[in-house]
């Protein structure tokens, strides 16, 4: 169920559609013939992926600029009709080259789309012992500033990821601001997280995965649970992530040239009152600790606007104890693996969520990774400590 799909949201007519999405097809072919003049040739790679770059770069920031700007009735109908282009014309492309299954579900009442391996899928293998094992399962926050997109237009992206990791992901349609400011996305997130668990999913072989506003809103559901006094999951995976939301680091102005992103980053309709630099919002300003917060793996764009924001994050993270490994692709933009698949870059990132996932995720449903097993052990001890600080017990490494 998209956005538009949902009965107390507004849309546009059916002529307004259509005008609007001529509008947007104008867009972006206004900024495609703007590429030749940009000196697409320039750049940190090769001619090809130098050319291939700008000419995405451009594309991108047509539509999401010409999007943004469009009345939120608008905004709604054509990310429906943007959506059925995917769910007709993509997903069955996605399905043949990339041997998985696409299947919209529901849990724990949040809509989204589960995308498994057809080797793994009970559709296409009904005798469970023959099925192939699934290393994992995602929880995938999709991006859009925390007011657009839908699960259909991650299918390519989220195949890939099921083929480098061997694991299954549900990508969630949860509900986006104006019509869902904070904390609607957040608390969707976090039924999904409990709703998984309902079906057996252990919290040892979950991980929470996430691109710009969802990688903040990934973020946000790891306090949450935090706060609730949840399990966490195995591990945490960022692409750019949304993780600061009071925009006043200088890569902001620096990168805007270089970024996909719009100049004018719309915050406003998510926060609706709340600070942006509330650390509910912005943990890039909060405090994390290595008792709690799972192992991180961030990667962004040295050329994108969000730059230094993460930075920060990363180094937070890594000053509080926390396991975080940190990718910065020289010459990147925002989102760059989803983008540009195909770039060296985006390779290997996919290889790096291949072996952190491989690393921290528990090889079976039950089972605890080394490096968790002796950090709940060091959690014990450290209890004992406090009811008994004479007794003299031994230290454990955390590990990592």
């Amino acid at each position: 169920m998209v956005m538009a799909e949902r009965p107390e949201v507004q849309t546009a007519s059916a002529p307004v559609t259509a005008l609007s999405v001529a509008g947007l097809a104008a867009s972006m072919l206004t900024g495609l013939a703007q590429v030749p003049f940009r000196h697409p040739w320039r750049g940190p790679s090769t001619l090809v992926g130098n050319v291939g770059q700008a000419v995405t770069r451009q594309t991108i920031r047509s539509f999401m600029g010409y999007l943004t700007g469009l009345p939120i009735d608008e905004f709604r109908s054509v990310e429906k009709v943007i959506d059925d282009l995917c769910r007709v014309a993509m997903s069955p492309v996605v399905e043949l080259l990339n041997d998985v299954e696409l299947s919209d579900d529901v849990v724990a009442g949040v809509p989204g789309v589960w995308c498994r391996a057809r080797a793994s899928s009970e559709s296409y293998v009904p005798d469970p012992a023959q099925r192939a094992p699934i290393r994992a399962t995602l929880l995938y926050l999709p991006g859009g500033g925390y007011v657009g997109t839908t699960p259909m237009m991650y299918s390519a992206f989220v195949a890939s990821l099921v083929r480098v990791t061997g694991a299954e992901v549900f990508v969630v349609d949860y509900r986006k601001a104006p019509e869902y400011p904070f904390p609607a996305g957040v608390h969707d997130a976090a039924r999904v997280y409990r709703g998984l668990r309902m079906r057996g999913a252990d919290p040892e072989h979950i991980v929470v995965a996430g691109d710009s506003g969802g990688g903040g809103l990934a973020v946000s559901l790891i306090t949450h649970l935090h706060e609730q006094d949840e399990p966490m999951p195995a591990a945490l995976v960022l692409f750019s992530p949304q993780v600061d939301l009071v925009l006043d680091y200088p890569s902001i102005n620096e990168n805007a040239q270089c970024d996909v992103l719009p100049w004018n980053i719309p915050v406003t309709a998510y926060l609706k009152g709340v600070s942006p630099d509330d650390e509910r919002v912005s943990l890039g300003r909060g405090e994390t600790d290595p008792e709690w917060f799972p192992p991180t793996l961030v990667s962004w764009g040295h050329d994108e606007m969000f730059r230094d924001g993460i930075r920060d994050f990363v180094d937070r993270l890594d000053g509080a104890g926390v396991d975080v490994e940190g990718i910065e692709e020289p010459g990147m933009f925002h989102v760059y693996p989803i983008l540009m698949p195909w770039a060296e870059a985006s390779l290997r990132t996919y290889g790096a969520v291949r072996d952190f996932t491989a690393r921290t995720v528990a090889a079976d449903p039950g089972a605890v990774p080394t490096h968790w097993r002796s950090r709940r052990v060091e959690r014990r001890l450290r209890a004992a400590r406090r009811e008994d600080p004479a007794e003299d017990l031994p230290g454990i490494s955390s590990g990592s």
